[in-house]
């Protein structure tokens, strides 16, 4: 341990004090503790300590791993989205293009699966099984995309896999005195990131296909897409 240093004038030598650092009686107390026999640390001798506290929590118990699919369908329910339109969708490798991301025009395909189950969700709920098979098929009173707006918040790379949700909103002032036309939204969440990396707004039209124009459902079925807008 470093003293004092004194300096005396003319003299080019410095003579420097140490002092030594006195035995800690600390561990020689903790040594003697481990040789008592009435102590809670004695260890006789040839035999092993404990590798760990028995009485001590598990961590691992305590806190499991994040199921990252668990997490991501938390989060798409707690922000409104239906559960009937989650779909999980693997990233492949040739879905990224020259920017080292996944191709931005991958997302209209990524946001139209999750479309397709929540209308064979809705056309269970409007006719049974026969209704939803007909709606996806283009058969009698369906639905048609008329338009598609994404927001890209981050890049996405290979490997991964998104979870895509869908939940309709209150139309803007554009679309809410039409009858035939209703409002979605649909988020994209990455697993691997933990995070949204994409947003989607659209239209959606009842279109009668047997008359190839658009129509009005009827006020049962627009009913049954206002009990499934949530305000959040």
């Amino acid at each position: 341990m470093f003293r004092s240093v004194r300096f005396r004038p003319g003299v080019t030598n410095l003579a420097v004090q140490f002092q030594k650092r006195p035995n800690s009686s600390s561990i020689s107390k903790l040594q003697a503790a481990f040789r008592d026999p009435s102590s809670p640390f004695h260890i006789p001798p040839g035999s092993q300590g404990p590798e760990s506290d028995p009485t001590a929590p598990d961590s691992a118990t305590e806190n499991p791993p994040i199921d990252p699919l668990k997490e991501a369908r938390e989060k798409l329910i707690a922000s409104g989205f239906d559960p009937a339109s989650f779909w999980e969708q693997s990233i492949a490798w040739g879905d990224q293009d020259p920017f080292q991301h996944v191709n931005n025009a991958r997302y209209a395909r990524f946001f139209e699966s999750a479309r397709i189950r929540w209308m064979i969700s809705l056309g269970h709920e409007i006719g049974g099984p026969e209704k939803a098979k007909a709606i996806i098929r283009g058969q009698g009173i369906g639905l048609i995309l008329k338009t598609l707006e994404i927001q890209f918040k981050r890049p996405v790379t290979y490997p991964d896999t998104l979870l895509v949700g869908y939940r309709p909103i209150p139309s803007d002032d554009a679309v809410k005195h039409d009858l035939s036309t209703f409002q979605v939204t649909a988020s994209t969440y990455s697993l691997t990131q933990r995070a949204y990396v994409a947003h989607s707004k659209e239209s959606l039209v009842w279109y009668d296909y047997d008359r190839l124009k658009k129509c009005d459902p009827g006020e049962a079925v627009r009913g049954i897409i206002s009990r499934r807008i949530k305000q959040v």
